[in-house]
């Protein structure tokens, strides 16, 4: 059971928002492997304060402090994370999370009861969920944000009955929102356009980018290393990334995805180095690069789609949805991938050279906003007086 995740030790004291008392109080919660959850949660948020939300964050950690740099007036609640351990091998990796299970169906449990507590002490009137698959109750709305409804696993099998658990917890909320296009030229692949389909009503957002506001031009030859995801990994890319780059002598940029971070870490001259960068300063960055090199964690391919940006992808050793998002990726032409124990940067640049890419076509058809739009109008509907 994650540290401090006990219902009862958590007091929900009552918060002032600089919103109408009438306006729907909506609990918005992100997952913390890695910061992808907490970033797509950030064009979702905008759009709710747009359509005149009270919306309270709950998060820990790394996800925490992002966002609240991003929104520093909202209020934020304390919920623990699932405290997954990573580990340094692909084969590690797949030990590991198999003899986490029972830790993280507890984990749902306590994160069920924390809510229950919650909404007993506070007036919320939905809440929205990024793949927390306890955060649903009986007498509130309930969306879960996921882009996996089929959870990849190296047997067909074992991916059929990941599924049929996963739309278990699904299926228990009033509706599902997938952050990827609804028709054949999307993003997630078979993760977001299974067969089978879950019960609930289900739509499409189109892919969640924070991005698209900035407008900085392209500065010729700059590199942009982006690193993301849990740890061990992290650092061990980091470290492999640095080394490489000894011999390069052009322009870099290295975003360590350490928020709050301070200690510095020691580089040649011609790489700037930010611990973490928030959204406008992180966009102008990415927009001013010539090619991207970063992890294919989810998020990061639909900032990098929105933007259109060439780029190079490692997948995290083990985890099985960013290693068939690469190859989805790489048959689309949306971005050039390779294993990190096959990745080498002089060898890697060459080959990207001569790689087809393909942009990913964006569409403004606003359908992020028409579904938050949809989603309000419904809890205005239902809403009681409130004391």
């Amino acid at each position: 059971m994650p540290t401090g995740f006990v219902c009862t030790s958590v007091k929900h004291k009552k918060f002032n928002v600089d919103q109408d008392d009438l306006s729907p109080k909506i609990l918005l919660a992100p997952l913390d492997w890695g910061l992808g959850h907490a970033t797509r949660c950030i064009p979702l948020i905008r759009e709710l304060l747009r359509q005149q939300c009270a919306v309270t964050l709950a998060a820990d950690g790394k996800s925490k402090r992002l966002l609240q740099q991003e929104f520093p007036q909202l209020p934020f609640l304390d919920l623990p994370g699932y405290d997954i351990e990573y580990a340094a091998t692909a084969w590690g990796l797949a030990l590991k999370i198999v003899a986490q299970i029972p830790k993280l169906l507890a984990a749902v449990k306590q994160e069920q009861a924390w809510l229950e507590s919650l909404v007993a002490a506070q007036p919320f009137d939905a809440v929205i969920s990024d793949n927390r698959y306890g955060l649903n109750h009986a007498s509130i709305r309930s969306v879960l944000i996921t882009h996996q409804l089929r959870i990849k696993a190296p047997l067909t099998l074992a991916e059929d009955l990941l599924q049929e658990t996963a739309y278990q917890y699904i299926n228990r909320f009033s509706e599902c929102w997938v952050p990827d296009a609804e028709g054949e030229n999307n993003l997630a692949g078979e993760l977001s356009h299974p067969l089978t389909k879950p019960s609930i009503p289900l739509y499409y957002t189109g892919p969640l980018s924070r991005f698209g506001q900035n407008k900085a031009e392209e500065k010729p030859g700059q590199l942009l290393v982006l690193l993301s995801g849990p740890e061990p990994q992290r650092t061990l890319l980091e470290e492999s990334l640095l080394n490489d780059l000894q011999e390069y002598t052009r322009p870099v940029v290295l975003v360590r995805g350490l928020p709050g971070e301070t200690a510095p870490v020691a580089v040649p001259e011609n790489i700037t180095v930010y611990n973490h960068l928030p959204a406008a300063e992180l966009e102008q960055t990415i927009r001013e690069a010539s090619l991207v090199i970063g992890r294919c964690g989810y998020s990061t391919v639909m900032d990098l789609a929105a933007l259109q940006k060439r780029s190079i992808l490692i997948p995290t050793p083990g985890q099985t949805e960013q290693e068939y998002l690469a190859r989805h990726l790489m048959q689309k032409n949306f971005a050039f991938c390779v294993e990190q124990k096959k990745f080498r940067l002089k060898h890697a640049l060459e080959l990207v050279e001569r790689f087809p890419f393909k942009p990913f076509e964006t569409t403004n058809n606003e359908s992020l906003q028409r579904i938050v739009g949809r989603f309000v109008s419904s809890l205005k509907k239902t809403e009681t007086p409130r004391e």
